[in-house]
Order: structure tokens, then sequence, then C-alpha cells
């Protein structure tokens, strides 16, 4: 099964190296440009549908018509395309996707998340609703072949087949969540930048009695608030199994001592006033709001909306200075986020879309072109950046209105990229440079990575209530937790929860990870 997704691989990879030397890094023609008329349009436009997560980008979600967008134009008239933007939901997206297959409303093209067993597909790849793409790389995607690496590939590509399903977007660092502190407020209460549990708690404190409304900012479920289990490596998400001393394979909440330290840390938080009350019940808006409006010292984003979160907190705040810094270490002088898998977002070809599947497979190819790249880093020629002795000239937006709109063409709009940073406008300012800094020289050297399966376990998927999201820990646990957090039940009672856990088929789940993990069946680490 593995020799026959490594042979299709590597036949399209040697392809590509032959083309692609004497390529132009995808062209810049569009998706019909070079086309043999074969199952594409090859005179007129290619249009098609294609689905996708709002992802919280305000530009796209405030904008009354994404599809007469300026920039979808654009990028229609560079690809000679006619697209069908469907948006779903960000907040709303798992639900969507499952009621958009049962329906069988099915665009041509469909966005997904991660690789191809991911919940929100419903099982169509299995179904057979998506097409196999080898073929169509081999002839028309080779760049695509060559821009992304092997181990992302492995995550589009149904073992027992060979059979690629999708095309991918990549990260190249799994590390991309950081810990943002207010450095102006570290400055004010006479503080250095914490590196322990203990120095962050000290810092903490010292916030509250300065007057900051949350000193470290919470949301629901431990969302982008997880640093503390970061610190105690007991994140237990879908890719946080490791190797216990027993030889099983677990979830990372079953180191128990570290994990009722971890829960400790957050009582204590939710008791002294350093983590909103309702911490609970926030959501990404509004604890995007809290972070930007001036009300938290401290807090868990994404390293690469720095430039963007950065300008806005600017303009509500002028004083307030922000950094990355090392996440607080625990016990094992270790700490940091959830490693990321190296699939952020995928696209899936509807099997129903097979007369245009050439053009819609050059589309993406054209998304790693060298004009691309200009596009979705910079804009329009001649409106958003000018070409000076044949170099591009650009001036970084300093506004909110400026910086959200360049998200939007950097991160949403730019469907096949690696989305650690965009290099070109990140060298261009002091905030950008300070990113490209926290990638390379600190976030790939912290965080958390754990084993995890792809496709799921099937007794995850048995038992809903221990089947664990991306980074949310499984609802039975997370319940607990919760109560123990708001002082509702002992923490001491922790290990009865991992009997309950047990006995309500988390052994199943550890039986099964260990033998598949054993016998090195689809288990990542």
């Amino acid at each position: 099964m593995r020799k026959s997704w490594t042979r299709a691989l590597t036949s399209g990879l040697v392809l590509a190296m032959l083309v692609g030397c004497a390529g132009n890094n995808g062209g810049g023609g569009g998706a019909n440009a070079g086309g043999d008329g074969q199952g594409g349009n090859e005179a007129g436009v290619t249009k098609f549908s294609i689905s996708m997560r709002t992802l919280n980008v305000s530009y796209v979600e405030k904008n009354p018509d994404i599809n007469k967008d300026k920039y979808v134009l654009e990028l229609e008239k560079m690809t000679n395309t006619d697209l069908d933007i469907r948006l779903i939901p960000h907040n709303e997206y798992q639900d969507k996707m499952v009621q958009m297959f049962a329906t069988n409303d099915i665009p041509d093209v469909v966005q997904g998340t991660g690789g191809i067993s991911g919940p929100e597909l419903a099982g169509a790849v299995e179904n057979g609703v998506f097409l196999p793409l080898n073929d169509l790389l081999q002839e028309h995607g080779q760049d695509l072949l060559k821009f992304i690496p092997e181990e992302a590939w492995k995550r589009m590509t149904d073992s027992k087949t060979g059979n690629i399903y999708g095309i991918p977007e990549i990260l190249s660092n799994p590390s991309r969540r950081a810990t943002w502190i207010r450095t102006d407020l570290l400055e004010k209460v006479g503080k250095e930048i914490p590196t322990t549990v203990e120095e962050t708690m000290e810092v903490l404190r010292a916030f509250k009695e300065a007057g900051v409304e949350q000193p470290y900012a919470g949301r629901q479920n431990f969302k982008y608030a997880d640093t503390f289990f970061g610190a105690y490596d007991v994140l237990g998400y879908l890719n946080q199994f490791k190797v216990f001393p027993d030889g099983q394979v677990k979830p990372t909440f079953f180191d128990e001592e570290n994990m009722k330290q971890a829960i400790q840390i957050y009582k204590t938080m939710h008791e002294e006033g350093l983590i909103s009350k309702e911490f609970a019940t926030i959501e990404s808006a509004d604890f995007k709001s809290i972070v930007t409006s001036g009300k938290a010292g401290m807090w868990s984003m994404n390293a690469n909306e720095l430039p963007i979160w950065g300008t806005q907190l600017k303009e509500n705040v002028p004083d307030a200075k922000v950094a990355l810094i090392p996440s607080p270490v625990g016990p094992d002088g270790k700490g940091g986020y959830a490693h990321y898998n190296p699939v952020t977002r995928s696209f899936f070809i509807n099997a129903k879309a097979k007369d245009k599947a050439e053009d819609i497979v050059k589309f993406f190819n054209w998304m790693v072109s060298e004009d691309a790249e200009l596009f979705f880093s910079f804009g329009i020629e001649g409106e958003d950046y000018q070409v000076t002795d044949g170099k591009p000239v650009f001036e970084v937006p300093t506004d909110a209105a400026g910086a959200d709109k360049m998200r939007y063409l950097n991160y949403w709009l730019w469907l096949v990229q690696d989305t650690t940073y965009n290099k070109r406008v990140s060298e261009l300012s002091d905030s950008g440079k300070e990113l490209i800094d926290a990638f390379d020289n600190m976030l790939s050297t912290e965080g958390r990575r754990g084993i995890e399966f792809d496709p799921r376990l099937e007794a995850m998927v048995k038992y809903p209530e221990l089947n664990p999201k991306s980074d949310e820990l499984p609802p039975l646990i997370l319940e607990h937790v919760l109560r123990m957090v708001y002082g509702r039940e002992p923490i001491d009672n922790y290990g009865k929860v991992l009997e309950e856990y047990l006995s309500k088929g988390g052994k199943e789940i550890i039986e099964e990870a260990t033998k598949r993990y054993n016998e090195k069946e689809n288990a990542f680490e």
C-alpha cells in the first residue's frame, strides 16, 4: 500500500523535476494556459464553485459579496477562471460541511482541514465523492509536486490505494502558536520576561495589581488558552498521544500528576482573578476584541497574526507594545503549544467536476508561481504596489483596515502556500522582522509534538464523548477539568475521571492506539 503511494508520488516528482527545470513555476497564464483541450474549456473561462471557510477573517466576513471583490476579480483575470466562492462561517464549519454532504449540495471544489479523514468531510473520500488526483497532478500540477513536501502529500493519500485526493496548503514550521505579552505593562510593573510557570504567575499577579482587566486572556474550552497544559505536557488533543512507561500509547492527559498541577494553575488563576471569571464562554471574536482593545496582559495566538493584531492594538492603545516570548516551561524544562500537522487547508475536486478538473488543477498549480506570490503578497500592480527598476516597491499598511486587507490577501485568498509567514511582506517592517526571528529562532525550538493517528482511531469515532478535537480535550475530560477550575469538583478526583474515561470506551482507544503505533499503521510522530 505504502509502496503504491511512493511509486505514484516518486514518478510525479521525477516528472516535476524534469518539467520544472524548463518551466516557469506554474506559468503566469492561468488555468487554461497550455491546455490541450481535453477535459477543460480551452478557449473560454473555466467556471467552478468552491466552498471556503471564513477563518475569522474580517475582510471576508464583512464583505457584502466576496465574488465581486476586486481581488477575486483580479485573481479570475490572472487565472482565466470564474469562481463561485461559497463561504462557510468559521464557527459553524463542521456542521455546515456535514450538512453539505448530507444534502449532496457539493461544489466543484471543497476546502477541507488537514488530511483526507477529517470529521468535516463526513467520509466523503471513502464514499467516492472526490476525484483521485495522481494522474492530473503528474500532467498539470508539476509545480505543486515540487513545492509541497512528501510529508504533506502523505496526509492527502489513501494508504490503501495510493490515491492522492486533495491538494494541501502547507505549514513548514509546525510550532505556530506563541505566547504574547504586553511589554509596556512589564515595564510598568518592573518585571522581566517570565520563563517558568512560577515566574509567569508572579507577572500575572503584578498585572492584576496594576489594574490590568484580564492579566491572562482566557477563551472557551481553553482554545488558545492552553499555555499551562503545554507547560506540563498534558494537552491531550488529537495529536497528543505518547508512549507511557507501561508501553501503552495513551493521551497525554493520562499523566495524572502533571495534569493535576496544570489544573491547579488554572484554578488559582480563576480564584485570584488572573483570568476572566467568564473565560469558559468567551468565543473567538470576543477574545480578539479583548486583546486588541488593550484589556489583556498575556495571551496565546498564532504568531503570524503579530503584524495584524499588533496594529489593531496600537490603534486602540497607542502606547501599547507587544512581543512574542518563549512559552513558560514546566517541570521538564519545556513548554509551548501542540504542533500543527503539515497541512493547514486542503482542496478536493468533486468527481462530478471531472470535465474541468484539468483546468482546476492548473489553477492550483498557478498558486505556487512567481506571479501568484507577487499578487497575494502585495496586491494589484499599479494600485497596491509599483515596479521600479524591475523591482516591486510596496509600503506595508500601518492602519487596521490595511492590515486586515493584507491578511485576506496573504492568508485567506492564497490557497496553496507555506503559511508559516509571508517572507516578502514581513521583511519590510520591524514587526515582520520580529515575526521572522520568532519563527526561526524561538518557536522552532518549542512546542509539544505527540503521536497522531490519521485516519483517527475507530474507537474515538465510536465514543464521541472521548473524541478530542484538534485543539480541545475530549468532552468528558474537558467537562471535569472545567468543573475543577471553577471549584465545583475536587482536583483530587482526577484519578476517578481517568477511570471513568477507561470504563466508557477509553480502554478500547488505548488498545487500538498501542496496536496501530506498534504496527506503524498511519501513526505520525
